[in-house]
């Protein structure tokens, strides 16, 4: 008798083991779920646009929670007129800023002010087909790449100023690949 009662005991308490771990993995789950659609997102790098900054294939935590986009932000929008896929670049102003470029000396003033931009890879000599001086619209941002002569962007008319609306999110880290982890700036 006590042999059967032993046995009942030990395949309750598997099965409550058992239990146990399922509800762990689906609040694990559901955790997860929650925070990457609430808090963060996981978005890939396409292209050499942000180099040195960032990578072709780079992988990036990226989060809208709480956030207005400032200058100098790494951010990741999406623009359907120019690409379906996000695309990532950084804020050079904001609404109501002008912006000016001298491309022969590759060189950009916001606000009046010439930038020192040491994230640049080189000066600022490709030139699309928008006119400077620019004031950014109210509710936009005017974004570069930082490797600014491969870069498609707000120099670029169908890409223009940005609406903030458009914006998925600030480039917080790295993730992946391994050698390259840490903090976007």
């Amino acid at each position: 008798m006590e042999d059967n009662t032993a046995k009942k005991k030990e395949k309750s308490t598997f099965k409550t083991e058992i239990y146990d771990w399922i509800q762990c993995l689906v609040t694990a789950l559901v955790a997860c779920i929650l925070i990457f659609m609430f808090v963060g997102q996981v978005i890939g790098v396409e292209g050499h646009s942000m180099v040195p900054t960032l990578q072709d294939q780079d992988k990036l935590i990226i989060s809208n929670l709480f956030y207005t986009p400032k200058k100098g932000d790494v951010v990741v929008l999406t623009k359907r007129a120019f690409k379906d896929v996000p695309i990532v670049k950084r804020v050079i102003a904001t609404e109501g800023q002008t912006v000016d470029i001298d491309f022969d000396e590759g060189k950009v003033w916001v606000a009046g002010v010439l930038q020192e931009e040491e994230y640049v890879n080189s000066p600022t000599n490709r030139f699309y087909d928008l006119t400077f001086p620019l004031t950014v619209d109210e509710g936009c941002v005017f974004v570069m790449g930082d490797n600014r002569n491969e870069s498609t962007d707000s120099r670029y008319s169908v890409i223009g100023c940005v609406d903030t609306r458009c914006i998925l999110g600030r480039a917080y880290a790295v993730i992946l690949p391994f050698s390259r982890l840490g903090t976007v700036s």
